[in-house]
């Protein structure tokens, strides 16, 4: 067991940076509760709504996804995927379709019914959430960002040694 000495203590925060860091840690918290929250209402898991938002994203992006990047993307093995794929299918989430370019791949896109679903459960959240981002005024956003593209990097960094 370390000695209380032995412990390394980071300078204290101030009351001010305390105060930012809760806010943040509570933006958090609350993402998670409200993301397991949907997956509840939407009648899937976590990982399932996570893959629909990301195939939804490339989707708007102009992008196609193949199998291979849900999987990255989620962290999980490809025969996993493929199970989550054909969950996602038979709940009319997705479709795989083939390759644009590459005959032999397949790519996994958004149905209508997911763009509806996720509209229909998020509409007044993402109403909400672009009214608090309109009401931060211009001259703080260069800060605001740049202190949420820090601690970004900072948990990333921090979870790449994991």
């Amino acid at each position: 067991m370390l000695e209380p000495d032995a412990i390394p203590v980071t300078q204290s925060f101030t009351a001010a940076e305390r105060e930012l860091l809760m806010a943040v840690r509570e933006l958090v918290v609350a993402d998670r509760e409200m993301r397991r929250t949907l997956s509840h209402r939407m009648d899937m898991g976590e990982t399932d709504l996570r893959a629909v938002r990301f195939v939804m994203a490339a989707a708007r992006a102009g992008t196609s996804t193949t199998p291979h990047e849900v999987a990255e993307h989620l962290g999980i093995s490809t025969a996993a995927t493929t199970v989550l794929l054909d969950r996602l299918m038979t709940a009319g989430h997705v479709e795989r379709r083939p390759h644009p370019t590459d005959g032999r791949r397949k790519i996994v896109v958004p149905t209508p019914r997911a763009y509806a679903a996720t509209r229909t459960e998020l509409v007044g959240a993402h109403d909400r959430m672009r009214a608090a981002a309109a009401a931060v005024p211009a001259s703080a956003r260069p800060a605001v960002l740049a202190f949420l593209g820090t601690l970004t990097e900072v948990m990333r960094d921090e979870s790449s040694h994991g």
